[in-house]
């Protein structure tokens, strides 16, 4: 079959934007383009499809026998109106939620659509809380503070740990995807969804309107605790509106995702998932993730199953693209039908994007076009979308329709704030964190800073500029881009660094504390055994030289001393989830990070320290 490069003007709506500037350097930025009419409720796609096209596969997962098995809609409709009677037989209700704290599954898809069609809200919680977490404290806080009527797991003894940890700490029913087992009082999902019941479910979903609670969602509580942020069905509707304006293509060619990215975020279970909700396609569950021990899964499944839309985040990218150049037949499934690579969550390092566009060229002989997105779990998270081939990665495009972006002067940068009907209400019991997080005007502060990549051409779309929160000031009083430079640093350092914390507030000079591609980096050192620990890998002179080298490379390329680094130490350990150093999407917070391991700060700037690496030295 021809591989014909799709075209750009038939895949976006033409980026368009009004800018007004205030007279105190604020702007306000909108589409021109007003938001089209959303259902009340994201049920009503299910219920669309389920008449239109109840023989169209919709999720999909591997079986054990390596198949692909779930539910087509029609399947999948009658299977949720079941699940819905189940919850409210129990006696959910706003007030008694469904919490989830497994994986991406075909049954977790369907008890979250059940709980949505049924007015219930749906709490998925971060698997890591459960699998990864060795106190479950978040956990046990999450659990706390909603209150569920009942607790979801795929498989009771993986999660048999959480499941004691939180044990007294709440009333609800617990189901397990299997047959339940002996003691324990727990119900299986087969009996959750035994008896259909219309006269419950019916006057339920009719009753769901825009302004129900559809999800609670949980930030990774970097900065504290975890917080609930209210996610409305007038949320979820609008952004998926706002999708199909920006992506027509959308409209004309039902997607066929395979995707790992976790429900109990924003990216994956409200962008993806309801995407291929709203329009009517089919998701193939990746079992995978971009990490050593499961990425091989991700693999299978992209040799098998050709996507037309592919997401990741720049973590599974940087696995990606030597998986591809190694394997043709990858290669060339994984591009066959591709019209839209789409990165988001993290900055695409500048030298990863221009290795995938070399990839996806020398395969097909044209471009795909790689675009990103902008927003959080308080936006639902559309806000703005490079719905246009940027020339260079970072590029989060326009405000989409019905959303209004608020640029306002923050020391050197433009923090930007949002405002529509795809933004939060606030937080699940916390009026006071609500109000704090919005201003005058009712715009929601996401804490982000952008710029105008061509303030004279604003149609060019904005550039992310980080953090507004993590820049910091060298004891010269010059102020530090953080974002930007570390997306430069790890571009530099690669293929040694996965990730880059920069130091240096208050003193003279910049330092990195790296966290080690594991897998690169013992490639990188084959005289070692395959046995040998990291302390011996991330300590061998080849690595030393390489990261030397690049920070040579960026004292070159600096413009001074807020520009590049001085000095870096390799760490041994991992970041912590548990310490909110980093997420289950691979975003690591500087904040916390430089909090927990300050005593390691100090030690990158003890003088004549031989564990420190300089740029061309030791």
């Amino acid at each position: 079959m021809a591989h014909v490069m799709p075209d750009p003007a038939r895949l976006f709506a033409p980026p368009s934007v009004e800018l007004r500037w205030r007279a105190d350097g604020t702007a306000i930025l909108r589409s021109p383009v007003p938001l089209g009419q959303y259902p009340p409720c994201v049920g009503e796609y299910l219920e669309h499809w389920g008449r239109v096209a109840p023989e169209r596969p919709f999720l999909l997962e591997r079986a054990p026998d390596g198949s692909w098995t779930g539910s087509t809609f029609g399947e999948a409709l009658a299977q949720v109106r079941r699940l819905a009677a189940g919850l409210l037989r129990r006696r959910l209700s706003a007030g008694r939620p469904v919490a989830i704290l497994s994986d991406n599954s075909v049954r977790h898809g369907l008890l979250t659509l059940a709980a949505l069609h049924a007015g219930i809200p749906v709490v998925p919680i971060s698997p890591a809380y459960s699998l990864v977490s060795r106190d479950f404290r978040k956990l046990r806080t999450i659990i706390t503070l909603i209150e569920p009527g009942l607790v979801f797991v795929e498989d009771e003894a993986r999660y048999a740990g959480a499941l004691a940890a939180i044990q007294g700490h709440h009333n609800a029913v617990v189901v397990v995807g299997g047959e339940a087992g002996s003691g324990g009082g727990r119900t299986s999902f087969s009996d959750l969804m035994a008896v259909a019941d219309e006269s419950l479910v019916e006057p339920a979903f009719r009753a769901v309107g825009p302004d129900t609670v559809a999800k609670l969602l949980f930030t990774s509580g970097s900065t504290g605790e975890p917080k609930g942020v209210i996610n409305t069905q007038r949320m979820l509707s609008a952004s998926q509106q706002a999708r199909t304006q920006v992506w027509p293509f959308l409209s004309r060619q039902p997607p066929v995702i395979v995707d790992w990215l976790p429900w109990s975020h924003t990216f994956g279970g409200n962008h993806n998932f309801n995407m291929v909700l709203r329009h009517g396609g089919t998701l193939h569950i990746d079992g995978g993730r971009p990490t050593p021990n499961l990425f091989d899964q991700t693999v299978a499944n992209l040799r098998d199953i050709a996507p037309t839309v592919y997401f990741n985040v720049p973590r599974g990218y940087d696995m990606l693209v030597p998986a591809l150049r190694a394997d043709e037949m990858l290669r060339r499934n994984f591009t066959s039908r591709l019209q839209i690579i789409f990165y988001a969550a993290a900055a695409l390092p500048q030298n990863l994007w221009e290795d995938l566009a070399d990839v996806v060229l020398s395969t097909l002989g044209h471009a795909v076009p790689m675009v990103s997105a902008w927003g959080s779990t308080e936006t639902a998270p559309l806000a703005a979308d490079c719905h246009f081939q940027a020339d260079r990665s970072g590029v989060i495009g326009l405000p989409v329709p019905g959303c209004d972006l608020k640029l306002v002067p923050s020391g050197q940068k433009l923090e930007v704030r949002v405002r529509g009907p795809n933004v939060t209400p606030g937080y699940w019991r916390r009026p006071d964190l609500t109000a704090s997080q919005f201003d005058e005007e009712g715009f929601y502060r996401i804490g982000d800073a952008v710029r105008l990549v061509n303030p004279e051409h604003p149609e060019q779309g904005l550039l992310f500029d980080g953090r507004v929160s993590e820049d910091f000031k060298l004891d010269t009083g010059t102020w530090v881009n953080v974002g930007m430079l570390r997306v430069k640093a790890i571009a530099a350092l690669a293929p040694v660094a996965q990730d880059i914390v920069l130091t240096g507030h208050d003193r003279k000079e910049i330092g990195l504390l790296i966290f080690p591609n594991l897998v690169s980096c013992r490639q990188l050192v084959a005289d070692l055994p395959s046995d040998a620990s990291l302390k011996q890998v991330i300590g061998h002179p080849t690595l030393r030289s390489l990261v030397s080298a690049g920070l040579l490379t960026l004292k070159r390329e600096s413009e001074g001393s807020s520009t590049h680094a001085t000095r870096a130490l390799v760490m041994e350990e991992p970041p912590s989830i548990d310490a909110g150093e980093i997420t289950d999407k691979g975003y690591i917070n500087q904040r916390a990070v430089l909090d927990r391991r300050a005593a390691l700060v100090e030690f990158l700037y003890q003088q004549s320290n031989p564990e420190v690496i300089e740029p061309g030295g030791r």
